[in-house]
């Protein structure tokens, strides 16, 4: 199911939503449709509006500062794309670069988007043991920026400049 993007008032990212609650949060006047997928509409007996794609609230609603995104396997996988860092294939598991054996914890640096193949090979020791390199460094991605990678592989490139620049100018990378 498509997700949808969720703006206050003020233009901040909120969260992601599912495209049904999106098309509620419009039905009912709660929020306005920012950017719609192209060409994508949703019909009923008397309503037609374009698919959203970001929406935005139509009042301002107050929420306590997240300095941090929280930690998640789907997470991990959403920001590495679900490739692989040790080869680039299709990742299906999430890796800790120091294993939790050897003290390492579940936390965005630690921690790596892997195949089950590689990861196997891994086992339990860090990649200069066995003899594999990352192909990019873990980074703990903003509240605003694990919204954004929540979208999809091509979340960012299809959101207007403005959002896309500001989502990610406060990250903070390894």
């Amino acid at each position: 199911m498509r997700e949808t993007l969720v703006l206050n008032a003020s233009f901040e990212p909120l969260a992601t939503v599912t495209l049904r609650r999106a098309v509620v949060l419009v039905m009912q006047d709660k929020a306005v449709v920012e950017q719609a997928h192209p060409g994508l509409r949703i019909r009923a007996a008397a309503v037609e509006l374009p698919v959203p794609r970001v929406i935005r609230l139509c009042r301002y609603v107050r929420v306590p500062f997240r300095r941090r995104a929280s930690w998640s396997r789907r997470g991990v996988l959403v920001r590495d794309r679900h490739r692989c860092v040790y080869c680039g294939r299709r990742a299906t598991t999430v890796d800790h670069v120091v294993p939790r054996s050897h003290g390492g914890g579940d936390t965005w640096l630690n921690t790596v988007a892997a195949c089950a193949e590689d990861n196997h090979r891994k086992a339990d020791r860090t990649p200069e043991q066995a003899g594999m390199r990352l192909l990019s460094k873990p980074f703990e991605p903003t509240p605003a920026d694990s919204m954004l990678l929540a979208l999809g592989a091509s979340g960012r490139e299809g959101l207007p400049e403005w959002l896309a620049a500001r989502a990610g100018s406060d990250r903070v990378s390894a």
